[in-house]
């Protein structure tokens, strides 16, 4: 598992963006970037520092996944039938942690990540503790016994910032089903994601 070491929100702060959409992001006080330059006048952004950007954050938005997995996980999108940025978020939107995620099963996609590796996951009833597994259409995920009562899984069920998907059918509070892969429009991200400049920056 990859650690992340830097600070969660610096992300936030250098994209000029609460990409969580979390209401303790320090974006949410302070819009400029971090740093003594912070506050400059940004200059015109190139066609590269764009499709950077919007690298940076898409994958900066699904945790401490690496720039090797991030690619691979673009590889296999461009050889799958279809639109490759469609395909890009579908494979992201499958991953096990992000599921935690999305049913509610941890506050933020980092606790998620923890969860899973803890072995606090069920996959179709078997314990998994790989965040990057990929979720097939009809598996079922469930908490494990302990994790039904840990603090922190109760303090995400509460959360009021976001709700479960569609595509993420529930069954009860301990319980979802993957129903179907979303496209773009489905994922409730809280900020523009712009998967078509990715699949620029990979195609260059």
């Amino acid at each position: 598992m990859s650690k992340r070491k830097s600070a969660k929100y610096k992300l936030d702060r250098r994209m000029g963006e609460n990409i969580w959409g979390r209401p303790n992001s320090p974006v949410n006080k302070r819009a400029y970037g971090p740093g003594q330059h912070g506050q400059r006048r940004k200059s015109k952004v190139s066609d590269f520092g764009l499709q950077l950007r919007a690298k940076q954050k898409l994958k900066g938005y699904y945790g401490d996944v690496t720039e090797k997995q991030f690619r691979k996980t673009y590889t296999e999108a461009s050889k799958m039938k279809g639109d490759t940025s469609q395909n890009l978020i579908g494979l992201l939107e499958r991953r096990l942690d992000m599921i935690v995620y999305r049913a509610k099963f941890a506050p933020t996609i980092f606790a998620a990540r923890q969860i899973v590796s803890h072995g606090h996951i069920r996959v179709n009833g078997v314990k998994c503790n790989i965040a990057s597994r990929r979720v097939d259409v009809g598996d079922v995920i469930s908490l494990g016994d302990k994790a039904k009562e840990m603090a922190l899984v109760i303090e995400a069920q509460s959360l009021p910032e976001r709700d479960v998907p569609d595509y993420v059918a529930q069954d009860g509070n301990d319980k979802i089903t993957f129903a179907r892969v979303p496209t773009l429009d489905e994922v409730p991200y809280p900020v523009t994601m712009e998967p078509n400049l990715v699949v620029e920056f990979y195609s260059r």
